[in-house]
């Protein structure tokens, strides 16, 4: 088999942009779908009210199933070629309907949140790996504490700790939504890039500020550097 050559920017180039973002409810993360380049959403939220204004092509998630006949039409159909950008709203509800389908099959909760557990890891992967597309995966936000040092610290939620731990390591890029205050008192909304003793968060491109305006598609060319 012959080795296939690239180069570090031209794969950049061609896997798109990965990037998880996290927040509490009614933060944002939906209407950040909007800013995305050429857009589709997978909805698992129904949550799309925010976006009435827009006709933003969008495929309703109930089962894990529906992701992956998703992924696959993603992935070959010709259609689908059209869209820049694929926004799944949000993994944390998608992760809560595969649990709940599981402990309706088996009675021992540990083998419900281990098929859970193996299920969207599997799922995750397959987008994340995607090529030419950018992903963006939003989630909720939940507090976590270190068994080693008792520090509560914020990040993405998922049900099982053993999946929130995990789950920031899948992406180079992982965002805290947040909303802050002018001194004029006026409400701004930010995407955080970089870690600190509270959230949790992290940019492997190395060109992001701490503080980030919350636009994807400004911050796709950015790390892309186009």
């Amino acid at each position: 088999m012959a080795l296939k050559f690239t180069t570090t920017d031209q794969a950049a180039q061609m896997n798109g942009v990965k990037v998880l973002v996290y927040g509490q409810a009614g933060v944002g993360k939906t209407v950040l779908c909007s800013t995305a380049p050429n857009p589709i959403i997978l909805s698992a939220e129904g949550g799309e009210l925010s976006l009435r204004n827009l006709r933003i092509p969008m495929i309703e998630i109930s089962t894990v199933q529906d992701l992956t006949e998703a992924h696959q039409w993603l992935s070959s159909s010709t259609e689908a070629k059209q869209f820049q950008t694929v926004c799944i709203d949000s993994l944390s509800e998608v992760a809560e309907v595969v649990l709940n389908n599981a402990k309706r099959q088996v009675k021992d909760p540990r083998q419900a949140y281990g098929e859970m557990i193996e299920k969207m890891e599997s799922v995750i992967r397959a987008y994340r790996d995607l090529p030419g597309m950018n992903v963006y995966m939003s989630a909720k936000m939940e507090p976590m504490k270190d068994e080693l040092t008792g520090v509560i610290k914020y990040g993405p939620a998922m049900p099982g700790k053993q999946l929130a731990v995990k789950l920031p390591y899948f992406f180079d890029e992982v965002f805290r939504l947040g909303i802050n205050k002018t001194p004029q008192g006026e409400s701004y909304r930010f995407l955080q890039t970089q870690p600190d003793l509270q959230y949790e968060a992290k940019d492997r491109s190395g060109v992001l500020a701490p503080v980030e305006p919350p636009h994807l598609g400004q911050l796709f060319q950015k790390i892309l550097g186009v």
